[in-house]
């Protein structure tokens, strides 16, 4: 019994355009400022919600865990 096989497959490198590349990076980079900022500057005080407290106590206990001080 002998077994033939053929010339392996090479895998082609799947490239993302430039354009896609930069609309990831600036949105992946909006979104990251926005956590940042509910996690860590929204106080209630000066939120853009007014002096609305549920995204303060929401993220309350994370924002103890991630060592920013609220208090």
């Amino acid at each position: 019994m002998s077994s033939m096989s053929g010339p392996a497959a090479l895998p082609i490198p799947v490239v993302m355009p430039a354009s896609k590349a930069v609309f990831w990076l600036i949105g992946t980079a909006l979104i990251a400022l926005m956590v940042y900022y509910f996690i860590g500057v929204d106080q209630g005080a000066y939120s853009v919600f007014g002096k609305d407290m549920h995204i303060h106590e929401f993220v309350h206990d994370s924002r103890h865990f991630l060592g920013f001080p609220c208090h």
